[in-house]
């Protein structure tokens, strides 16, 4: 049992969790993500809005694990799993064997069958993402500052934002105080404070998933932010000069996609059902159905709560799985009984507006103004991991909130000095 080979793909919440739960267990783990880091998702609109740098949300995987001899890290992409002989495949054409696997490969960004539109709509789910976003963002006002064509710079100054989600209202929020807050002293030939922020929504409202009430009340707030809200017409498309709402096209130069979810192709990989948007349809315990040693968590499963609902793609289901998951696999290695079906504990939903108002939804309370700014601001460092990260992201919006100025307002890549 010593040699038991445990491969997690993923190294987001869920992957990171079953590696940290495993601690002790016999095991030999080996840990593969296309990536060198592991992410603190929630807080990434804030580094596609200038708040936070890109080190203060991100962490080296090998870091985690300097101290585990028994976990190998692989900075690989994997392509596919062969579960007849129990091998990972990977892009480089090695394999990697297991006795037990499990995928936590996320998400990306879904375009409904418009895949065309992601070079002009990008959407926010890595660091690259979000830096491509920064420097769109940040370009359009330094190009706005250069143009003398009346209507080019109208649609410079244009910000369109597809999607009225948690990550939607986020970056609305914030790209508003940016241009009305932070910016207005520093450019001498544009007004930033009249930069136009739509927020997109096929639907009727802000925050579907939250109560009508607090929806309600983001609604409230972003309008005295002055973002202008679109209800219920889908965008039919996008390009490099605006984006169509409904029929009707607005000249815009930056837009950011936050409106559906795709999964990655785990479901494809082992050649199982999958929901409408790619998510592996799962067994109670968490197990692709018909392969007793494979396991499928997070963002990459569609898991069913005990009412039928599904549960939110959201960390702290992901993690929940993950710590359900590795007792499963020290149950079995230990010989005792397998814990019963996975059952999801909602800790409660949150999102941000902007500086001083957030809501809150616990079920049993809801919070909105400052003081839910505040709980969320301390849940989230509380979630952060590291002291040293945690007080690098308290100092930063301590800053902020003293200043009023965003402290990561650099345009850093190469590219970005090629014409957009």
């Amino acid at each position: 049992m010593q040699d038991h080979r445990v491969v997690v793909v993923g190294g987001g919440f869920g992957g990171v969790q079953v590696v940290n739960d495993l601690k002790g267990a016999p095991v030999r783990i080996t840990m593969i993500d296309r990536r060198n880091h592991h992410l603190f998702q929630p807080l990434l609109y804030q580094v596609a809005t200038t708040l936070l740098a890109t080190s203060e949300i991100a962490w080296p995987i090998r870091n985690f694990f300097r101290d585990r001899p028994e976990v190998t890290t692989l900075l690989a992409e994997v392509v596919g799993v062969d579960s007849d002989v129990r091998e990972v495949l990977l892009k480089s054409g090695q394999r990697i064997p297991y006795d037990t696997l499990v995928l936590a490969t996320g998400a990306t960004h879904a375009y409904f069958g418009h895949d065309e539109w992601e070079p002009v709509a990008p959407g926010l789910k890595t660091l690259e993402d979000a830096t491509t976003i920064r420097r769109r963002v940040l370009l359009a006002f330094e190009q706005a500052e250069m143009e003398t064509d009346p209507a080019v710079r109208e649609a410079l100054l244009t910000f369109a934002i597809v999607g009225a989600g948690p990550t939607g209202v986020e970056l609305a929020g914030i790209i508003s105080e940016l241009a009305r807050t932070t910016l207005p002293k520093e450019f001498r030939n544009i007004d930033t404070s009249k930069a136009k922020i739509i927020l997109v929504e096929a639907g009727p409202r802000v925050l579907a998933a939250f109560a009508e009430d607090l929806s309600d009340y983001a609604r409230r707030e972003l309008e005295s932010h002055g973002v202008d809200l679109r209800f219920g017409k889908p965008v039919t498309s996008c390009t490099a000069e605006g984006v169509t709402i409904g029929d009707v096209f607005v000249p815009c130069r930056t837009i950011v996609w936050a409106a559906g979810v795709e999964a990655s192709p785990a479901a494809k990989w082992l050649d199982i059902a999958a929901d409408r948007a790619g998510r592996a349809l799962v067994d109670k315990d968490l197990r692709a159905p018909g392969k007793g040693d494979v396991f499928v968590i997070g963002d990459t499963a569609a898991v069913m709560r005990d009412d039928g609902s599904p549960v939110p793609g959201i960390a702290p289901a992901a993690k929940q799985q993950g710590a359900y998951v590795a007792k499963v696999i020290k149950a079995k290695l230990a010989g005792k009984p397998a814990p019963g079906p996975f059952h999801y504990r909602h800790q409660g939903s949150l999102a941000t507006i902007g500086k001083s108002a957030a809501i809150i939804d616990f079920g049993w309370l809801k919070l909105r103004g400052w003081l839910a700014w505040w709980v969320w601001g301390l849940a989230h460092i509380y979630f952060l991991i590291g002291v040293r990260w945690r007080i690098a992201v308290a100092w930063s919006w301590l800053w902020i909130y003293i200043s009023r100025q965003h402290s990561a307002r650099l345009i850093t890549q190469k590219e970005t000095m090629r014409e957009e």
